[in-house]
């Protein structure tokens, strides 16, 4: 088996009345190379006439978002001209690259009549000779997300990037990356062996699970040894986990507000860049 090294609990972080947790960064866990920063918003029940996701238009430039949503629903927007409303089951994939405007909100019909709502950001960082690309946005709703079952259909796989079982991602990444959302019935269980020099993103949204023979809980990030084994998952109870594996990058990265680059220059320029309006014109 590979080893734990650390269970990481995430910090509540409310954003006006949206319920958000992040376990990265932490005082004990600043990122897994090139997994950067995770918020999760909810599980919350908005009422009828509520205001929705905060999130309108602001910058980014030098990484990419993976947008979980596993409750409720998110409009995305961007300065690119892109626009979709992806609903629950659904995932979003967003480069921001050389830099983009973007806003995430709450449909009308949701704002209007309220309901569920779990959403789940993920940072990923680009690599130095990437920083630039041109910006780019997929959204994908969840019947149009390659799925397969282990354990007799007790585990339910959504494959979103590189391959597992044969079976392709949904989005194809700007780096070598595998990343899966895993929806898995209790009792249900399944092993997988992920190369030593790949770095592991393992976090529980929902449920409870015994991973390599410790009890974890939702709302926890297991942070495992660089070292050959397999990970061994049994729920405990109905669960949803996110699992990704990539190789880190080890270079120099210096995250400020929404820009993540490799040098304070190359944040100050990003800062000029977006003031000077290089980053696209805002016309939703």
């Amino acid at each position: 088996m590979r080893s734990i090294k650390k269970i990481h609990k995430a910090e509540y972080r409310p954003i006006a009345d949206l319920v958000t947790y992040s376990p990265m960064p932490t005082r004990s866990l600043d990122h897994l190379d090139p997994f950067i920063f995770l918020n999760h918003h909810g599980f919350q029940t908005y009422p009828a006439q509520n205001r929705g996701l905060p999130f309108g238009p602001h910058p980014h430039r030098g990484m990419e978002t993976v947008t979980f949503i596993t409750a409720g629903d998110i409009v995305h927007m961007d300065s690119s001209g892109h626009e979709s409303v992806i609903c629950q089951g659904g995932v979003q994939y967003m480069t921001a690259g050389s830099g983009l405007i973007h806003s995430e909100v709450s449909s009308t019909d949701f704002k209007k009549d309220g309901g569920d709502l779990e959403i789940l950001q993920l940072w990923l960082n680009l690599p130095a000779d990437k920083k630039m690309i041109a910006p780019n946005y997929k959204g994908l709703q969840k019947a149009e997300i390659p799925t397969f079952e282990l354990d007799g259909g007790k585990v339910k796989v959504q494959q979103l990037f590189g391959k597992w079982n044969e079976t392709e991602g949904a989005f194809e990444g700007n780096f070598p990356i595998t990343l899966s959302t895993i929806y898995l019935e209790k009792g249900g269980n399944f092993e997988k062996s992920i190369p030593k020099d790949e770095n592991i993103f393992f976090y529980i949204v929902r449920g409870g699970l015994t991973v390599n023979g410790e009890e974890v809980n939702f709302r926890n990030l297991v942070e495992f040894e660089n070292h050959a084994g397999a990970i061994n998952v049994e729920a405990n109870e109905d669960a949803i986990l996110i699992l990704g594996h990539a190789l880190p990058f080890n270079e120099p990265m210096v995250a400020q507000g929404p820009f993540v680059m490799n040098t304070q220059e190359q944040i100050r320029e990003a800062y000029d860049d977006y003031q000077a309006g290089k980053f696209g014109t805002w016309t939703h």
